[in-house]
């Protein structure tokens, strides 16, 4: 790779370290190119890219970055990974692969914010439910109280008309 390779490179990664929702630093050792693209596609369907990265490189593209609280973090085989839309999915995706992976990949740190995470943090925030999960307890939440009030507005006119009905019934009887 030579010069001008190197300095697009550090380009492209600054561009994604300033647009990325959150920051994950994993270490790869022994991982195979099809678990490698494995992880790859999975992360993608969440919005999220994953690279390996030259530990230089990558102390040039985060300074400066929301996510310079990374730069300690780039040691040996590393691999960064963008999240995207939706960070807590990102995460749930690299736990998982990691888990089935038996410890080809490891979750080194994150940053989300400008602060960093550790492996724990991570974890945590992987187990946290997921976008499409928490949209629907809002909406749920939301229509909670306008059903109530549906429920309430309609009991009056039932029972006003129940009232009718037993006057009538009441009536015919005498």
């Amino acid at each position: 790779m030579n010069k001008t390779q190197k300095q697009d490179l550090v380009v492209e990664l600054r561009e994604k370290f300033q647009t990325a929702e959150a920051v994950f630093v994993s270490e790869f050792r022994g991982l195979t190119v099809a678990q490698a693209n494995e992880l790859r596609r999975s992360l993608e369907k969440e919005g999220a890219a994953h690279r390996v990265v030259k530990n230089t490189l990558a102390r040039r593209a985060v300074e400066g970055t929301p996510y310079e609280v990374l730069v300690d973090q780039f040691t040996g085989p590393t691999a960064v990974t963008f999240a995207g839309r939706d960070v807590v999915a990102t995460a749930k995706a690299i736990a998982e692969f990691a888990k089935a992976s038996n410890d080809a990949l490891s979750v080194r740190s994150g940053a989300l914010g400008g602060k960093l995470l550790s492996e724990a943090d991570v974890t945590a925030l992987s187990k946290l439910p997921g976008r499409e999960q928490l949209l629907g307890q809002l909406v749920g939440v939301m229509v909670g109280p306008v059903r109530g009030l549906v429920g309430v507005l309609s009991g009056v006119p039932r029972s006003f008309v129940q009232v009718l009905h037993a006057i009538e019934e009441e009536k015919k009887a005498a």
